[in-house]
This record gives C-alpha cells, sequence and structure tokens, in this order.
C-alpha cells in the first residue's frame, strides 16, 4: 500500500492530544517559532491539548494543519499548516515548523514537497507563495532548492527581538513543481 502523506523520510499525519508536550517542547525554542511565525506567550498543557482537540481544518477544507513524523525515529518532529487560502485564484500559502534537535535531516524538503503535491495535484491549487524572514537562510535555501523563486521583498515588515526584519517573498507555480517533482499517479490493483 502506498500513501501520498508518505516520503522516504516522513510521515504527514494529525497531531494527537496526547503529543501536546511535543508540541510545548518545540515552543521552548524562541528561534523555532520566530523563523516559523513569531514568539508567542506561554501556553498550559491544558491550552495545548485544547488546541490539539479543537482540530485545524475539516477533510474538505483547504485551510489545515499537520504533524511531521519521522519515520526513522517514529516520532513527531515538526508540524506545518496551510494559510491564505485564495480558491479563487488558487493561491495557497503554509507555515513549517522543525523542532531544533530535527533540523537539517531533509525532514522540512520532503514535508513540503508531499504538502505540494496534495494541493497542485488533488486540490487543484495553481500557485503556491511563502513569506520567509530574510534572516533564515536555511528556509531559504531549502525552498530554493525545491524551486521556488524569489519574488520580491518586504521591507522593515516585522518587528521583534527588538529590531525590523525584512521578509522574502517566495513563489512555486504547478508547472514549476511538475517539472521538478512528481504530481503523483494513479494505480489501480
Amino acid at each position: 500500500m502506498s500513501s501520498i502523506w508518505v516520503g522516504e523520510r516522513v510521515r504527514l499525519r494529525g497531531i494527537e492530544p496526547e503529543e501536546f508536550h511535543l508540541l510545548m517542547e518545540f515552543d521552548q525554542d524562541s528561534t523555532v517559532m520566530r523563523n516559523n511565525d513569531r514568539l508567542h506567550p506561554p501556553r498550559s498543557k491544558a491550552g495545548y491539548r485544547r488546541y490539539l482537540e479543537s482540530g485545524v481544518g475539516t477533510p474538505d477544507d483547504d485551510a489545515f494543519g499537520a504533524g511531521i513524523e519521522s519515520l526513522a525515529e517514529g516520532r513527531l518532529v515538526g508540524s506545518f499548516g496551510t494559510n491564505r487560502i485564495d480558491k479563487n485564484s488558487g493561491v495557497f500559502s503554509y507555515g513549517i515548523a522543525i523542532g531544533s534537535d530535527f533540523q537539517r535531516r531533509g525532514y522540512a524538503s520532503e514535508a513540503i514537497v508531499l504538502l505540494l503535491r496534495y494541493m497542485f495535484g488533488e486540490r487543484r491549487f495553481q500557485k503556491c507563495d511563502v513569506e520567509i524572514y530574510a534572516y533564515n537562510t536555511a528556509s531559504l535555501t531549502v525552498h530554493e532548492k525545491l524551486g521556488f523563486v524569489v519574488e520580491g521583498r518586504r521591507r522593515r515588515s516585522q518587528y521583534f527581538a527588538g529590531k525590523y526584519h525584512d521578509v522574502v517573498l517566495m513563489g512555486m507555480t504547478i508547472e514549476e513543481y511538475a517539472a521538478a517533482h512528481s504530481l503523483g499517479s494513479v494505480q489501480s490493483s
């Protein structure tokens, strides 16, 4: 059996409420939080459980989040969530975070490819836009290697850690994705 959600290194899956402690662990690293979004105030164990129990999106909703599980370790190593869904123009975005202990192992790259395969090949989106902090060279490099194109820069866009930061705008079309990666196939039994 094959699954669109499974690659060579990772499986994209729901995050179980009892895994709240892993999200708490990831949120202890301010650099990971800032690279993904921004610092959030501390949350209680019950707050993390409520967040996970509420679920993010439904099976028919293009705005959803999921966990990234390492196949080798059998544990959650990160998460992602789609956002800014524009069905009219066929454009979406996402955010992704990998715990600091699990970075630079190819987990983010593979999770992004799996997510894009689903959004382009199954949900009919034609473009993905991402915003990456200009200082986050690791993420900029990953996205460039995957085939994203720099489309612009929003100067002094975000304020944290006592100063303003630029955001680099990158995008990938379905055609660019298909030229570099597989949209999948249908196999009959």
